[in-house]
């Protein structure tokens, strides 16, 4: 491009220019590639009454008192420039020269051409943090998917389902019968048809969730029943029935992005319920006995979303009081909502959680509206890559009187993670959950099921491991139900401080009791009895290969002979010299762990391997059995059997340590324990430091052998938290990679205060009489914590990159009012990273560290309207990245690193998309108009003329359509598009005819278009709700999402730059507005984005709409000017514009 002169001494005016160098390495503090010399555009091909008629135009616009730069036709093009005092060099920017210095270079540079424009240019600094951002951003990814990964393990299910559709359940019933259905589900083969006469259960489903989901659980519940449970008299008179499973079609909604489908799904739910009900008043459905209540409530299953919309239920208009009191929910998202994009879906959550938390604190029963709701809360763990299981927990919402938290991996027989469908169908677990159900039943009152006591001790007795300290044991209450008969020869004694070790049954190849004295009660203090078997203990009545009883011995005293036994077991062979004991069974307290053997891999068997038999364990306090004088164990097994177990008295200050090491050191040094040869055969180790879900750890076990016999059992090790209920076991263990999910990001605190100890516990079952000491280091992995990052923070990529290009477009536009240059975006992200960021993200993470050393005086909020009354504030953890551990001080640079990366990375991939669109629009539209030109020596126009009556009719149409029936997400994402259009086209013609003006607009557009593109994924769930809508015949609107200020300023700006007109520089004091607007954007981004990502949408609508107002500034307001708008064609004069 050649430098011009203007013929018209009017034209001469300086316009500062920055034009790239040719491989981009353009620096702003080098004056003599940032400031060009000034230029004026040649003027010689166009008419002098072209110059008269912009002069006239000009003094006929009305006068502002804001200092705007000159105004700029509607293609784009700058009109005849005003006097150079309209720029002050007062308010130039320090990274630019002044454009006095710019006016003083010498003839000869102004005589050269000026350098090619290259959009591809960046900085070193950014290019190395950009690389260092992809690289961490790739490391967490590769961490996530390949380290710390918990193993599956769950088995195929079968079924032979069918399903029933009440077509009686129409609009008379619901308004939304159109859009959903109920259906009663049938197991072919084990349920009739259409008969009901059981429990109802009711299905939801969760996000995308079918309704076809509940025919795992249902068609184990019909098997066990038909099985087993009808057959057994005790159980059908304590009021168990089969259960009657009925299920929701919610046409596969995304109940997660929109909160009013959720509150559609919950007013549906409780219209279903009250017609649930009502089917077991019809005789024609119904097959109930006569003498039993009619049903009042109804039990409810929920996964995913469907857990959040049964608990919304309870603050629907239409909610019927006690018609639900139990919940059972699978993978749902308790603490807080997983996504933020919708401001409704916020507000639901706060609703729910608030009338949960307010109705329990009532200390009255008769105030309490959930005083008999149970809630269990099952989270999948690791596998579960849907839904962070962190937000499972019930901590923060339910106290432990009434609901808890459990992982899969807990449950006894199923200890495996599940990911977030396979917790509906795995095998192990809907066991599990369907006698869990069995245990609550009783038809025998009207809400068809047991005391909410008794409830939560059934979930407490199925879901956890036993092991909990809080655990009652059967055995003190329960009566003698055995009447033991030994003598000499079948009998072996063992005193209270040795070890009972019996390597392999029937050795004597007849029945045998192993008889152990127990402790007085003056030695019991301080010490616990333990036992581990790999043989299963019989329940009296049982003939299998061992059985376990404390006794007493069995005075022959008057009253006493007759005493009633269900089971007399006699050893004495008829001896005279016989001793009788009475006897209880332990069987009831016995604790399930996994086998752990020199071939066991996982706790769990895998679909095709052969079934591996848990282990038997027994733990008490020695001070409960202390009223029983021997324990007996009896082998009675005839011949050699497989099979072993170990039994012994221990001090509980030898198998309990606690570790108070702080995280710096543990990452520094690591953990190393010493459990000498002596040691007790279970070892628990504390370490209350240990809490956070963020960190991944590396356990390794090192032995000396068993002095060359082979062990009775490899290492066995339970890690667990107790808050929520998560325990996870490694067999046969050497090298452990532990993870855990405690305290959490975003999530809030819990209602009972945590105490010091209640971090990571570890348990280890060793064998003890291998007579060699066990050497245990912990480590923390670095390169595994970080996939743990993934799970916690996917949402932060709809905030932080917000933050990034803000600041970015900020200091372009700080540019651009102080010189007249709007650079590239790399280019101002340079002169960021040299300043504002590091200073943000180093002001960021001071304020952390401030909110965790402020977090001992009392709640803190930085809502300033925010009053809180509670004296626990549940809104805490959401500032920020969730957390104000200082250990985690590098979290927001490091997120603010990656998050440059990926700004950077959809920067070049925009501009690639935006070259490859303008190189086709090239071919296709503009090279034949610029032929065209040619021929005619005329300079084409950078835009083709569109009329304004077009664009106004558009924008009116769109506006009126978001008013009526779409959302205004769907608008949203037009002027994307059309915004992308506007850039591809902006980009061609800086590449065809280079000139400053268009540079600045090429690099305006392109950056406008980025801003948008990053607050495109918060727009997006609603649209696709919307569409999924019109996918299902459902048309009514939605009642929100309609307003369409959120939209407007979008659509304006969007249309004015499709005009190709340049934004004029501020150069008053107004331009500070920009500054603080921008800069106030990327705070909230950074403090509040992930937990209101919606704001951002209506904060950068802000935006917008300031520059509208700027860019209306340029344009000459008249009747006669508006008149125009209405012409078919824009007039002649305005095609003589300026070109960019």
């Amino acid at each position: 491009m050649q430098r011009r002169s203007s013929e018209s001494s009017e034209d001469s005016v300086d316009v500062p220019v920055k034009i790239s160098r040719p491989h981009g390495q353009t620096r702003l503090n080098d004056a003599a590639s940032s400031i060009r010399n000034s230029q004026d555009l040649r003027q010689s091909d166009r008419p002098e009454t072209s110059g008269t008629r912009s002069s006239s135009a000009r003094s006929r616009r009305p006068s502002s008192n804001v200092n705007w730069r000159p105004s700029h036709s509607r293609d784009g093009s700058t009109e005849k420039a005003a006097a150079a005092s309209h720029l002050a060099p007062a308010t130039l920017s320090p990274d630019y020269p002044s454009i006095d210095s710019g006016r003083m270079l010498s003839s000869r540079r102004r005589a050269r051409s000026p350098r090619s424009w290259s959009p591809w240019s960046i900085s070193f600094l950014t290019l190395f943090t950009s690389t260092l951002g992809i690289g961490l951003l790739l490391s967490v990814i590769y961490s996530a998917a390949t380290l710390h990964c918990d193993p599956k393990g769950c088995r195929m299910s079968w079924m032979s389902p069918a399903y029933h559709k009440f077509d009686d359940f129409d609009t008379e019933h619901t308004r939304f019968a159109t859009k959903y259905s109920l259906y009663l589900y049938r197991e072919q083969g084990f349920d009739s048809k259409q008969k009901i006469k059981g429990i109802p259960v009711l299905f939801i489903p969760g996000n995308a969730g079918s309704y076809k989901q509940v025919r795992s659980i249902a068609s184990e519940s019909a098997r066990y029943f038909h099985d087993f449970l009808q057959h057994d008299a005790a159980v059908l008179n304590a009021g168990a029935r089969n259960l009657d499973f009925f299920t929701v079609d919610f046409n596969e909604d995304f109940t997660a992005f929109h909160g009013q489908t959720m509150l559609d799904q919950a007013e549906y739910l409780n219209e279903a319920i009250r017609y649930i009900l009502s089917l077991y008043l019809d005789p024609n459905i119904a097959q109930r006995d006569a003498d039993l209540p009619d049903p009042s409530s109804v039990i409810v299953l929920g996964h995913s979303m469907g857990g959040i919309v049964a608990r919304t239920m309870f603050i629907m208009p239409n909610y019927q009081p006690d018609s639900v009191n139990t919940i059972i929910t699978m993978s749902a998202p308790h603490a807080r909502a997983p996504v933020t994009f919708d401001p409704q879906i916020v507000s639901i959550y706060n609703d729910i959680n608030n009338y949960w938390r307010h109705a329990y604190s009532k200390k009255s029963s008769a105030e309490n509206a959930l005083g008999q709701v149970t809630l269990v809360s099952i989270a999948g763990g690791g596998l579960d890559t849907v839904v962070p299981s962190d937000y499972a927990g019930l901590e923060s919402i339910v106290p432990e009187s009434h609901g808890f938290t459990v992982f899969t991996s807990t449950i006894p027989t199923v200890w495996t993670s599940m990911d977030h469908q396979a917790i509906t169908w795995c095998d192990q677990f809907r066991k599990v959950i369907v006698r869990a159900l069995y245990d609550v039943v009783d038809n025998r009152g009207r809400s068809q099921t047991k005391s909410r006591v008794d409830r939560m001790s059934a979930f407490k007795r199925r879901f956890l491991t036993g092991l909990e300290s809080f655990v009652e044991k059967t055995l003190p209450d329960a009566a003698p139900s055995t009447l033991l008969t030994l003598d000499d020869h079948s009998t072996m004694t063992i005193a209270a401080d040795e070890r009972l070790v019996l390597r392999s049954l029937g050795s004597d190849k007849s029945p045998k009791a192993y008889l152990v004295a127990l402790p007085p009660s003056e030695f019991a203090e301080g010490k616990k009895f333990t036992l581990l078997s790999d043989s299963k203990f019989d329940q009296p009545g049982e003939d299998g290969k061992l059985e376990v009883l404390f006794c007493n011995f069995y005075p022959l005293q008057a009253g006493q002979a007759n005493q009633p036994f269900s089971m007399n077991i006699d050893l004495s062979s008829g001896d005279a010299d016989s001793t009788k004991f009475a006897c209880k069974n332990a069987a009831s307290d016995v604790v399930s762990l996994p086998a752990s053997s020199r071939f066991t891999k996982t706790p769990f068997f895998k679909e095709g391997e052969w079934p591996i038999l848990p282990f038997s364990y027994l733990e008490y306090d020695v001070k409960d059995i202390s009223s029983y004088g021997f324990l007996a164990v009896i082998d009675k097994t005839g011949t050699p059997t497989p099979g072993w177990l170990l039994a012994e008295f221990s001090d509980k200050k030898d198998a309990h340590f606690i570790h108070n090491i702080g995280l710096r050191r543990l990452f520094s040094f690591g953990l190393s324990l010493h459990l000498p040869a002596n040691r007790p055969m279970v070892t628990e180790v504390k370490l209350p430091s240990v809490q956070s879900s963020l960190l991944a750890y590396n356990l390794k076990i090192e032995g000396r052998g068993c002095n060359g016999r082979e062990p009775i059992f490899t290492p066995l090790v339970r890690q667990y938290i107790s808050e929520p209920y998560e325990s996870k076991y490694f067999v046969n263990a050497h090298e452990v990679e532990i993870s855990l999910h405690g305290v959490s990001p975003y999530v809030p605190p819990p209602m009972k205060s945590r105490q010091f100890d209640d971090g990571l516990s570890l348990q280890f079952w060793t064998d003890p009489t291998c007579d060699s000491p066990v050497s245990v280091h912990i480590t923390i992995d670095s390169m595994g914590s970080l996939g743990k990052l993934y799970m916690r923070y996917r949402t932060i990529f709809a905030a932080f990159p917000l933050l990034v290009v803000t600041l970015v477009l900020r200091k372009q536009f700080q540019v651009y009012d102080s010189t007249g240059v709007f650079i590239p975006f790399s280019e101002s992200l340079d002169f960021c990273l040299r300043r504002s960021l590091p200073a943000l993200l180093l002001a960021m993470t001071l304020l952390s560290l401030s909110m965790g050393q402020s977090s001992s005086a009392g709640p803190k909020n930085l809502w300033p309207w925010h009053n809180s009354t509670s004296a626990i504030d549940f809104s805490q953890n959401d500032l920020l990245v969730g957390t104000s551990d200082p250990f985690f001080w590098f979290l927001i640079p490091m997120i603010g690193i990656i998050c440059v990366g990926v700004c950077i990375s959809l920067h070049y991939v925009a501009l690639l998309l935006t070259w490859l669109l303008s190189t086709i629009y090239g071919w296709l539209v503009a090279r034949p108009v610029i032929q065209q030109h040619e021929k005619k020596r005329a300079v084409p126009p950078a835009f083709a003329p569109s009329s304004p009556r077009r664009r106004l009719i558009t924008a009116g149409v769109l506006l009126f359509l978001v008013s009526t029936f779409i959302p205004y997400q769907f608008a949203y994402v037009v002027v994307c598009l059309v915004q992308l259009s506007t850039a591809v086209r902006a980009h061609r013609f800086a590449r065809d005819a280079p000139s400053p003006t268009s540079v600045n607009f090429s690099n305006y557009v392109h950056s406008i278009f980025l801003l948008m593109l990053w607050i495109l994924p918060i727009n997006l769930p609603t649209l696709v709700v919307w569409v999924r809508n019109l996918a299902v015949h459902w048309f009514t609107p939605f009642s929100s999402h309609h307003n369409v200020l959120s939209i407007l300023p979008f659509i304006l700006l969007v249309e004015t730059l499709t005009a190709g007109k340049m934004v004029p520089p501020v150069t008053s004091r107004l331009r500070h507005f920009t500054n603080i607007m921008l800069f106030g954007i990327a705070v909230y981004a950074a403090i509040y984005g992930v937990s209101h990502a919606y704001m951002l949408h209506y904060l950068v609508n802000l935006v917008a709409a300031w520059l509208v107002a700027v860019h209306s500034t340029s344009d000459s307001w008249t009747l006669a000017g508006l008149s125009s708008m209405l012409d078919s064609e824009p007039n002649e004069d305005h095609k003589q514009g300026k070109n960019p």
